[in-house]
C-alpha cells in the first residue's frame, strides 16, 4: 500500500513548487501505470518517434531541467511571501509599557 501512496505523492503537483517532485528530479512527468495498459496520446507520440529523435528530445528535456528547478525555486519563494502576507494580516500588534502585567510561560529546557 505504501508504494501506491508514494507514487501518488511524487506525481502530484506541490503548491509550494508548482511542479511534481518526480519532474524536478527526472526532468519529465512520470508515466502512470494506467497509461502502460491503455496508451495515452503522450505515449503514442513518443512511440512513433525514431530513436535518434527521441534521444534528442530527451537530451533537450535534461538540459532544461535546471531551468525547471530554478522556476520551482522562484515559485516557492513567491508562495512563501504569499503565506507570510496572509499570516501577517491576522497578527494584531500589541504594545506593552512598563508596569503592564504579562503572563510568561516557562518551557522545560
Amino acid at each position: 500500500m505504501l508504494p501506491f501512496a508514494l507514487h501518488g505523492y511524487r506525481t502530484s503537483i506541490r503548491t509550494s513548487t508548482g511542479a511534481t517532485p518526480f519532474s524536478l528530479v527526472y526532468g519529465m512527468e512520470a508515466v502512470l501505470p494506467v497509461e502502460v495498459e491503455i496508451p495515452s496520446l503522450r505515449l503514442l507520440m513518443e512511440a512513433k518517434l525514431p530513436e535518434a529523435e527521441w534521444v534528442h528530445t530527451r537530451f533537450d528535456q535534461l538540459n532544461l531541467i535546471e531551468e525547471k528547478r530554478l522556476g520551482a525555486i522562484c515559485h516557492g519563494q513567491t508562495y512563501q511571501r504569499r503565506i507570510k502576507r496572509a499570516f501577517d494580516k491576522k497578527v494584531q500588534p500589541r504594545l506593552f509599557e512598563e508596569e503592564d502585567l504579562v503572563l510568561k510561560k516557562l518551557l522545560p529546557a
